[in-house]
């Protein structure tokens, strides 16, 4: 039997519903500083880049779904977690406990005016080679 390729070979996007496109649009440009790439109102959505995963934020309740926040948080890399987490908080940011530090990381942990979960992430050990 021939070897086949890998079937999904990277993530294109990812959904992030909100209730207020306006806003939404506001803290991910603004707040967070990352570029808008798509900008359509009234299509109901906006993307922004992250460098290598696009952050497509969206109105599900106009189109015809529901509206759930993602409660499991994504991880946004950068290269300092203490020196983002400052600078974030100084835009108003409010993040969800201390900073931890798992070993091999830090992560610190915030939500988006809609609910939806985030991380500021940095890897500072290598990754465990899988077994």
């Amino acid at each position: 039997m021939a070897e086949r390729g890998q079937l999904i070979t990277e993530v294109d996007f990812i959904g992030v519903p909100t209730r207020d496109l306006e806003a939404a649009v506001r803290f991910y440009g603004e707040t967070l500083g990352l570029r808008r790439s798509v900008y359509k109102p009234d299509r109901n959505y906006a993307e922004f880049e992250t460098g290598n995963v696009t952050v497509s934020v969206y109105d599900p309740t106009r189109m015809g779904m529901e509206h759930h926040a993602n409660v499991n948080p994504n991880a946004l890399h950068v290269g300092d977690v203490a020196q983002a987490r400052a600078t974030l908080e100084e835009r108003g940011v409010e993040f969800n406990g201390e900073t931890l530090d798992t070993g091999v990381c830090h992560m610190a942990f915030f939500a988006d005016p809609d609910g939806n979960a985030w991380m500021l992430h940095h890897r500072y050990a290598p990754r465990a080679a899988e077994g």
